[in-house]
């Protein structure tokens, strides 16, 4: 029911998901981040997010991707119904896709990237995930974007779009969270979100605001 990228910045550090659906407000279900930990995002026909939240927590004491996942798919006995896509803190990657959900699904792993998705029009999309964000340039948020808009033009979800959200973290600048809980084109509205983010007052005032290298920034 939905498509997913989890990513990490080689050159910054920071960490970086995209997320979209054909049902409402997909941020909210799907995407997770902290910069101490990584990313994840808890999906499928019955998500769980507590998935989601355990996995950060899990990797904020130290856990790998690897390590992270197997302990959440055995201890729940619902995991057939779910799907559950994490980044660790040093790029490590993996994937849970239970026998339940709806075809297509699966996941594509690279080093600091993971794609993962269910009820896709086929495996053609993640490839269009993957093989977009890796070869598109700028800002993280913009490459998550246009590999969103690549998954969707691909076939993404075989009911069609209503929600998206992208979520970016990092030790140096404040949290990126925007979404898009229900529109006729979310992608699109998703990625005009982000342009009046970038410019305006609310880009002046994103440098006044606290980080985890910087946590007294303020205006003085």
């Amino acid at each position: 029911m939905t498509f997913s990228i989890l990513a990490q910045d080689l050159s910054t550090g920071a960490f970086g998901g995209a997320a979209a659906t054909g049902s409402l407000c997909v941020g909210g279900w799907v995407l997770r981040g902290d910069s101490r930990g990584g990313m994840s995002a808890s999906q499928g026909a019955s998500p769980s997010i507590l998935w989601g939240e355990d996995a950060l927590d899990r990797m904020r004491d130290g856990h790998t991707a690897n390590d992270t996942l197997s302990a959440l798919v055995a201890r729940d006995r619902g995991h057939d119904w779910r799907q559950l896509a994490v980044l660790d803190r040093k790029g490590g990657t993996a994937c849970h896709t239970g026998a339940q959900n709806t075809d297509w699904k699966g996941a594509l792993v690279a080093p600091g990237l993971v794609v993962s998705g269910n009820l896709l029009d086929g495996p053609h999309v993640l490839v269009a995930l993957r093989d977009t964000f890796l070869a598109s340039q700028g800002a993280l948020p913009e490459r998550l974007l246009a590999a969103l808009a690549a998954a969707d033009a691909a076939g993404g979800d075989t009911r069609g779009l209503q929600s998206a959200a992208l979520l970016v973290v990092s030790n140096d600048t404040p949290p990126l969270t925007l979404r898009i809980d229900w529109a006729e084109a979310p992608i699109r509205a998703l990625q005009d979100l982000y342009d009046r983010s970038q410019t305006g007052d609310y880009a002046e005032w994103l440098p006044t605001v606290p980080t985890r290298n910087d946590p007294e920034r303020g205006h003085g």
